[in-house]
């Protein structure tokens, strides 16, 4: 059993390191962690707009001239959410140029053009009071600016930045300039002809792709890769399934946020991107994977709910250093901050609490599913930053019916941890009799 827990740990510490050391993986990871606190601006634009400037339940209620600073918040919106694409393929391609070798903003400039090429550049829409007719003018549609191009802005990143950095290693394409001319310009000219093929490629790609399918590249990618991901991610499977794969992580002491990261945070981009527009149109949002899901219901308390491991071993150990370590993790715990328990326990490879600390994850999320599938919260358009405490956030994303799934699913991995932190105590126990024993045949 030992032999199978050692290869399992090994097996999962591979893993881990191969996502850091890959470049795609671990770049997409980065530049949604410097696009994050964009999105939750992004989600607080409509806190804002119902807060202040509706004239419905915001102070524009009482200060109508409040209500003239909407198109304020929702311009605020549709640059942070709504536009996210253009910002999440400039960042990708400025850190795979970092890590190609190539010069960094000319490789995250490129991606965006390149991006730009392969979706549409017409924007029809419908003549008002006369359906039947259809106007046509330039412009990006939505759908290729928000979440909805996130998956293909992501791939063309990668296929652009990858055939840059092999044309601009061939020696022969590079146009030399005279050492009087300045560093800038001479660097733009060496480009000068990666970039032209690579923009050639791009936009002609785009149109052979699009006579052959009928359709622009990143509405098929939407349609065959993206959405079907979308429902897998966002059904009561695909949350537990991902909370516990973390866990999986943590329990080896590796962050498992971290390590899902570069396939978790697109979804829920995509996921909060989506309910915003939803609410922003009048509909129900419908995605409940989002960031403020995750932090709210899924690592309330910290990863693995150690917060109930807080409670648990202040009110049931009677292990002195462990109730010492639940204390001083106490404080943290309410801020979702599990490192002091992870590491101060430990709950790193400690077989006795391995079950709680991967179920409990599996359980935060499944009430939190649950209480949306019954229509008791909704799914939320503002999300949280990290770091906000707990109930607070809850009700920022949720409202009171927020607050009432948290202190359940806070009670419910409380009990279950109870059990275990039994069985540590009478581990400790035998060991202090053996201990005690030995002292004595001495």
């Amino acid at each position: 059993m030992s032999s199978f827990g050692e290869k399992f740990s090994e097996s999962l510490s591979t893993v881990a390191e191969k996502v850091e050391e890959n470049k795609y993986l671990s770049s997409l990871k980065n530049a949604f962690a410097y696009y994050l606190p964009f999105i939750l601006v992004g989600s607080f634009a409509t806190l804002l707009n119902t807060l202040i400037s509706s004239k419905t339940t915001g102070l524009a209620l009482w200060v109508p001239a409040l209500a003239e600073l909407a198109p304020g918040f929702t311009a605020l919106n549709f640059a942070t959410m709504s536009f996210m694409t253009i910002p999440i393929v400039f960042l990708l391609g400025l850190l795979l140029g970092r890590r190609n070798g190539t010069q960094e903003y000319a490789t995250a400039a490129l991606a965006v053009v390149a991006y730009v090429s392969v979706v549409p550049q017409v924007v029809t829409a419908a003549v008002t009071d006369q359906p039947d007719l259809t106007t046509s003018a330039a412009g990006i549609p939505a759908a290729a600016l928000g979440a909805q191009g996130l998956f293909v802005g992501i791939i063309w990143t990668i296929v652009i930045t990858e055939l840059f950095r092999w044309l601009a290693s061939v020696e022969a394409l590079r146009i030399k300039m005279p050492a009087s001319v300045p560093p800038a310009v001479s660097s733009s000219f060496s480009n000068l002809l990666p970039v032209f093929i690579v923009l050639v490629f791009s936009a002609i790609f785009g149109i052979l792709f699009r006579m052959l399918t009928g359709s622009y590249l990143n509405e098929w990618i939407y349609s065959v890769l993206q959405a079907p991901l979308e429902v897998i991610f966002q059904s009561t499977a695909g949350i537990v399934i991902m909370l516990m794969t973390a866990q999986l992580f943590w329990f080896l002491g590796i962050h498992g946020g971290l390590v899902i990261s570069p396939i978790r945070n697109p979804l829920m981009a995509a996921g909060i991107a989506t309910n915003v527009a939803l609410h922003n149109a009048g509909d129900a949002p419908t995605q409940i994977l989002t960031f403020g899901f995750w932090l709210v219901f899924g690592v309330v308390g910290g990863a693995g709910m150690t917060l109930g491991l807080n409670i648990a071993g202040m009110l049931f150990s009677s292990q002195q250093d462990l109730k010492m370590v639940c204390r001083l993790g106490l404080l943290p715990g309410l801020f979702s901050i599990s490192e002091p328990m992870v590491f101060g326990v430990p709950l790193v490879l400690n077989p006795i609490y391995v079950i709680p600390f991967i179920g409990n994850a599996g359980i935060s999320g499944f009430i939190g599913v649950l209480a949306h599938q019954i229509g008791f919260v909704s799914p939320n358009v503002v999300d949280v930053p990290f770091g906000l405490p707990i109930l607070l956030n809850a009700f920022i994303s949720y409202g009171w019916q927020g607050i009432v799934v948290q202190a359940i699913i806070i009670v419910v991995c409380t009990l279950t941890w109870i059990p275990f932190v039994k069985i540590d105590d009478r581990r400790a126990r035998l060991e202090q009799e053996r201990a005690a024993e030995a002292e004595v045949a001495l």
